[in-house]
């Protein structure tokens, strides 16, 4: 076997970047049954998640039906199977809305608590995000941690976090859930004294200065501080980044969807660069840019973006507006749903709400739209057949088999060519490589020799049109 031989074998031996961070992602995991927690919640000063044996609780509320219920606690359940937990038990309450004061009501609350026991569960997980007041009283009741669906979905996203960006992101969501519902008790509430307390400054001149939890909060704003100047930082260079790829030859294409959608496996089908693939909730954190050719020459750059998620906590859209940004200036929209999933209009709904915040916020027109229904092969065929009655125009694909893809291909290029610009522009001779690349993505309208370059009119691609025009012929000299 020849040297080169043996360096091709080596190199499509190696692990892709995706397996090293799964290895990675697998080497830390939580161990059930060790905790150094306090046992009674109510000496805690500091909320710190400890998932392991959980129990979860939905309200079903007016105007949702059973399916949907249903399907949000199976959600609940894979978020924390994700975050590392064991779930026990799974109930859900019939209700006009949420209790104010517990959530679930107070004779529910002791039942649940009866039930804590008998499982011997350590955490109960709400379907829901709970106010500072309800989930001190649910836990005054149940005696055990009480963790709500926001506080869920930043640990995970805490756990998954990779780049130095992501990590300060998900610490700013953090950070901001964290501040209001910061308590303390007894002592803890005055363990600072004034400023001549202890001395002969006598009556009224002795008491508490900053208390305990004030100090919690001004460290916790300070923090906030930082961060947020650390990510426009990063922005900054994000936004260059993003305008260097626009100034090239190639159509932005940005993957959007539900998490676990499968847009990780799809960017792998397309282009075949080892992304992580994880079937958890939320495996993708960090943005991740990859460029491939179509056959008719075009260049595309396609960026797989962090997935959605019902109730998708504010904090975690605020912090992450820079990464959503891709979605803003985007050629084309593929917007990926998992067609295995039992109510997927649902998940489309929860993904265009998100988008139309980000895009009202960056004040942007919305891109283009392509729906593209996933993992086709695991699916049930009376939902595909209803997705495909309600959206005609969608492309049905298996990124895992590669079923589908050829017709993806093909509607992609359909949809860039949309954004064709028409083009009227003289090349000088020196840049030939110009003009076979608008006889090649374009069409050419015209085309005459002068004395100074070839005068073409022509229609291309709105990227290479961002290419020709500083070679635009005036108006007035056509």
């Amino acid at each position: 076997m020849t040297e080169n031989n043996k360096a091709g074998n080596d190199q499509r031996d190696a692990p892709t970047i995706g397996e090293l961070q799964l290895d990675e992602r697998s080497s830390l995991q939580r161990v059930a049954g060790l905790s150094t927690e306090l046992t009674d919640v109510t000496e805690v000063e500091y909320r710190q998640l400890r998932l392991e044996r959980v129990v979860l609780v939905g309200v079903w509320t007016q105007g949702s039906t059973t399916a949907q219920a249903n399907s949000s606690l199976a959600e609940l359940k894979a978020l924390a199977e994700t975050a590392g937990s064991e779930v026990l038990e799974g109930l859900i309450q019939r209700r006009e809305k949420p209790d104010p004061a517990t959530y679930i009501g107070s004779g529910k609350a002791h039942e649940l608590r009866e039930i804590v026991l008998a499982t011997g569960a350590d955490t109960v997980i709400c379907d829901g995000e709970l106010t500072p007041a309800q989930l001190t009283a649910l836990e005054k009741v149940v005696k055990v941690k009480v963790v709500d669906r926001t506080a869920l979905i930043l640990d995970i996203f805490a756990q998954h976090a990779t780049s130095r960006e992501g990590k300060a992101q998900v610490a700013l969501a953090q950070m901001e859930y964290m501040l209001p519902r910061l308590r303390g008790w007894g002592e803890s509430m005055s363990r600072q004294a004034g400023g001549r307390a202890g001395s002969n400054g006598g009556v009224g001149l002795r008491g508490p200065g900053e208390t305990k939890i004030e100090t919690d909060r001004r460290r916790i704003r300070e923090r906030t501080a930082k961060l947020r100047r650390e990510i426009r930082e990063m922005k900054t260079s994000r936004t260059t980044k993003r305008a260097k790829r626009k100034q090239a030859a190639a159509s932005a294409v940005t993957i959007v969807g539900y998490t676990n959608a499968g847009k990780s496996s799809l960017i792998n089908a397309l282009t075949g660069s080892g992304v992580l693939v994880q079937n958890a909730l939320f495996a993708t954190l960090d943005p991740t840019t990859r460029q491939m050719s179509l056959e008719d020459g075009r260049e595309l750059v396609i960026t797989d973006t962090v997935g959605f998620v019902r109730h998708l906590p504010t904090q975690l859209v605020e912090a992450f507006r820079s990464t959503l940004e891709e979605v803003a200036d985007a050629d084309l929209l593929l917007h990926i749903v998992d067609g295995s999933d039992p109510v997927p209009t649902d998940q489309i709904m929860a993904v265009r709400k998100v988008i139309e915040s980000v895009l009202e916020e960056e004040k942007a027109t919305a891109p283009p739209e392509l729906l593209v229904i996933n993992k086709i092969d695991a699916a049930d065929p009376l939902v595909l057949a209803q997705l495909k009655g309600l959206f005609p125009t969608a492309v049905f694909i298996s990124a895992a088999t590669g079923e589908g893809i050829d017709v993806l291909l093909d509607r992609i290029r359909e949809s860039v060519a949309r954004n064709d610009v028409h083009v009227s522009v003289r090349v000088p001779y020196e840049r030939g490589d110009l003009v076979s690349r608008i006889h090649a993505e374009g069409d050419v309208l015209t085309e005459r020799h002068e004395a100074d370059g070839t005068a073409i009119t022509a229609t291309v691609p709105a990227a290479l049109s961002r290419q020709l025009a500083s070679l635009a012929i005036p108006e007035s000299a056509e």
